[in-house]
C-alpha cells in the first residue's frame, strides 16, 4: 500500500510538471493536457513496478540488525537508505519516464521534434523533483516493515 499511495503523490508532481512542459512545447493546452492525462495512467502502473523492483534490491543501503524486544532472540533485519541511493533510483525511474513520455507525446503530437523536446526537458525537471520526494518519503515512517 506504501508503494501505491507514494506512486501517487509522485504522479501528481510528475503529471503537473509533464502538462507544464508539453503547454511550453507545444504552445496549446489542449494537447498538453491530453499528454498528461494518458501519462497519469500509464506511469502509475510503470512507477508501482519500478519502485517494488527497487524494493528487491538493496543497493545503497545500510543492513541494520535490531533484536525485536529483550525477552525474545529473534532479530529483525531493517535496510536504511543513503542519500545517493535516492539519486540513483531517480536516474533509473527517468529512464523508463522519459522513454514513456516520448512515446505518448509522439501518439499526440505526430512531431518527433516535440515529443523529443519535452521528454528530454523532463530529465531535469523530473529528476530534482524525484530526489525531493524520496527525501519526504524517507520521513515517513507509515508502511514501512
Amino acid at each position: 500500500m506504501r508503494s501505491v499511495i507514494k506512486g501517487v503523490t509522485w504522479r501528481v508532481i510528475g503529471t503537473a510538471d509533464t502538462i507544464f512542459l508539453s503547454w511550453i512545447f507545444t504552445g496549446n493546452i489542449g494537447t498538453a493536457l491530453k499528454i498528461g492525462f494518458i501519462e497519469l495512467f500509464t506511469k502509475i502502473f510503470l512507477y508501482y513496478l519500478h519502485e517494488r523492483t527497487w524494493l528487491v534490491f538493496h543497493i545503497g543501503q545500510t543492513k541494520i540488525i535490531e533484536p525485536s524486544s529483550k525477552h525474545d532472540d529473534v532479530q529483525h533485519i531493517i535496510f536504511k537508505d543513503k542519500h545517493w541511493r535516492s539519486l540513483v533510483k531517480g536516474m533509473s525511474w527517468r529512464f523508463w519516464g522519459t522513454l514513456d513520455t516520448i512515446i505518448i507525446s509522439f501518439f499526440v503530437t505526430q512531431e518527433f521534434s516535440k515529443a523529443f523536446a519535452i521528454g528530454f526537458t523532463e530529465v531535469f525537471t523530473k529528476v530534482g523533483l524525484y530526489y525531493l520526494h524520496e527525501r519526504v518519503w524517507m520521513k515517513i515512517q507509515w508502511g514501512k516493515k
